[in-house]
């Protein structure tokens, strides 16, 4: 492939996280992104399994969440995610951190809990992501947990699920950057539709972005670099049913 198109395309997640897209529509999905050849594809935790046997032999990861979408759960039960969801294949977790403790200023446990899921991804040779969901936080909330996962090793930092009331913005990303550790990588996620988007959040230093737009974003792509279209089942640069259903932020 292409360089430039390579370049871009593995920085897209591509998401499957519309809780009503049906089973076909995720296999789909999974085709889709792996023609395209993405950097993963992020989907539900029921379907990461069958995610796996499809990505399987290619570049494109399988991932999944863990604590989705509000970070809510136990630290245990967001364990017991984490390794079901190792277990079923999945090589990237995106781990919601516990908002509530977040904002009610509880570090030693968020450190702890964002800790446990590492720790376990880790231990098996894989890597984790921590969605900080910022449009609930003030601008300190985000500077400490960008402390907390620089000095816990995480892989990556993440503004948002793609389902809060925001998703990502330039002064979050920015921020995001500016205070995590060089080691530890920034996504982007809610509200990349465009190739442009995808492109003033590489600008900044994100080095993932999460859409479900992937087939835009990336046929885009491949128009301004001269390039052929992505051929699919459908025909040339026709995505697959549900392969782009939008969630409010993705």
């Amino acid at each position: 492939m292409n360089a430039g198109y390579t370049d871009l395309a593995k920085m897209i997640d591509h998401a499957l996280l519309v809780p009503t897209l049906t089973w076909e529509e995720l296999e789909a999905g999974c085709r889709m992104a792996l023609a395209y050849d993405v950097a993963s594809v992020c989907i539900m935790p029921h379907a990461l399994a069958r995610c796996a046997e499809i990505l399987a032999g290619s570049t494109v990861q399988p991932s999944t969440t863990i604590g989705f979408p509000h970070g809510g759960q136990t630290t245990a039960a967001k364990v017991a995610e984490a390794r079901q969801a190792l277990a079923d294949g999945g090589t990237e977790l995106d781990m919601v951190v516990n908002i509530s403790r977040v904002v009610s200023g509880h570090w030693d446990h968020v450190r702890a809990d964002i800790r446990a899921v590492t720790d376990a991804t880790h231990a098996a040779g894989r890597k984790v992501k921590v969605i900080f969901e910022n449009c609930h936080l003030d601008d300190a909330q985000k500077i400490h947990l960008c402390a907390i996962c620089s000095e816990l090793g995480c892989d990556w930092v993440k503004t948002s699920t793609g389902f809060g009331t925001g998703g990502a913005t330039e002064a979050d990303v920015a921020l995001m950057r500016r205070h995590t550790a060089p080691h530890v990588q920034v996504k982007a996620a809610g509200g990349i539709r465009d190739l442009d988007g995808l492109l003033r959040m590489r600008a900044l230093g994100c080095t993932r972005c999460g859409s479900s737009r992937t087939a835009e974003i990336l046929d885009e792509a491949n128009r301004r670099l001269g390039l052929p279209p992505v051929r699919l089942a459908g025909g040339p640069g026709t995505p697959p049913p549900g392969s782009v259903a939008a969630s409010p932020g993705y």
